[in-house]
């Protein structure tokens, strides 16, 4: 019998039971800033990704401060990643001076040195965002256009006791998404499909969060956020679950009430952890989406980015064990609706970030 966490851990839906009844819509002033930069503990960062035509995959990071454990934890910073059709992958994080970082906190604008990210903000829930990064290497000048409204799970809180609280919101949980990428010295027009999403935390993740599996699903008349994250014994193993269901641009479910099942595992020696091949998400009766993973994109051993203090510190004394997999799925998507059943399939993208075994 699943333990009672309730009054351990205080998820933010608006109910009945672990899910919203009514979805709100996502106020624009839930993507602006929030904590206070510098502060201990305390970590902020926006989110974006596009899977491009011909094959690149890009991934933009804008962090108030940075919250992945290591030398760079709490600093400001921008992250670049590029891969490439062939595999290849740039990764690059350039730390700034809290001088060169500007954020509102009524509005998605930030600055981080010359790095821009800036919304058009409109009636209809379908804003425009821009996004500007560059590095000698990597250049990203991005249009994301809306085609989903911007959801937020409940109030976008989940409250760990005392040890802390981690929020999340998606302005955009399905964009199109145009502009130029530079990749050393070529100069690329690009178009796809992108995603967008919000974080802040008062802890250090690893302190409470044992791993989470994220992902979205993009098919012809849906879209689908969902992420499961795993909590350690201090919360009682409690598994925080989001998953957004969309049609066309409107949201038709916002829950926690669904089943996350993970079969098939593979280990990666280049990870030093195992992912699952087949990941089933079930909402009883309403939608059930499988995703097969079709190949591996990346797969990391965390502890690699550590200088070897802290690898040691990390791997020795903190017991960490850190891991990430981005996995190319096919997926089968069936949705109730109205009376309604459609069936729908394609392949997506989805992560896995481990501090220990997900097995």
């Amino acid at each position: 019998m699943e333990e009672n966490t309730d009054s351990i851990v205080k998820e933010g839906w608006t109910g009945p039971g672990r899910r919203d009844g009514t979805i709100l819509p996502m106020r624009h002033e839930e993507n602006a800033l929030h904590i206070e930069v510098g502060a201990k503990n305390q970590f902020e960062w926006w989110y974006f990704d596009a899977h491009l035509e011909g094959g690149y995959t890009l991934v933009a990071f804008f962090y108030a401060a940075y919250p992945n454990p290591g030398l760079d934890q709490g600093k400001i910073a921008v992250e670049l990643t590029l891969l490439r059709p062939d595999g290849r992958k740039t990764q690059k994080v350039i730390k700034y001076n809290k001088s060169q970082f500007y954020a509102s906190r009524e509005t998605p604008h930030v600055t981080i040195g010359n790095n821009t990210l800036e919304a058009e903000l409109s009636d209809d829930g379908l804003p425009v965002y821009k996004i500007f990064l560059e590095d000698e290497d990597l250049m990203f000048d991005l249009t994301y256009k809306a085609e989903v409204k911007g959801w937020q799970p409940g109030n976008g809180y989940s409250h760990f006791a005392d040890l802390g609280y981690f929020a999340w919101v998606v302005p955009l949980p399905r964009a199109s998404v145009e502009g130029i990428v530079r990749d050393g010295t070529k100069t690329m027009s690009v178009k796809g499909v992108g995603y967008h999403d919000h974080n802040w935390l008062n802890f250090a993740f690893q302190s409470i969060i044992e791993y989470w599996m994220w992902g979205r699903i993009y098919s012809k008349n849906f879209t689908v956020a969902y992420a499961f994250i795993q909590c350690n014994e201090k919360v009682n193993r409690h598994p925080v679950k989001v998953l957004l269901l969309a049609k066309g641009e409107e949201p038709i479910i916002s829950s926690g009430e669904y089943e996350f099942i993970k079969e098939d595992f593979e280990f990666s020696p280049k990870a030093k952890h195992s992912f699952p091949h087949k990941i089933s998400i079930i909402v009883p009766n309403e939608m059930k989406a499988t995703l097969e993973v079709d190949k591996v994109l990346e797969a990391q051993d965390m502890l690699e980015n550590f200088n070897p203090v802290l690898r040691f510190l990390a791997k020795y004394v903190l017991r960490m064990k850190p891991g990430y997999f981005r996995l190319l799925s096919n997926f089968d998507l069936e949705v109730t609706h109205k009376g309604q059943t459609y069936r729908e399939e394609g392949s997506t993208l989805h992560e896995v970030v481990l501090f220990k075994s997900a097995e």
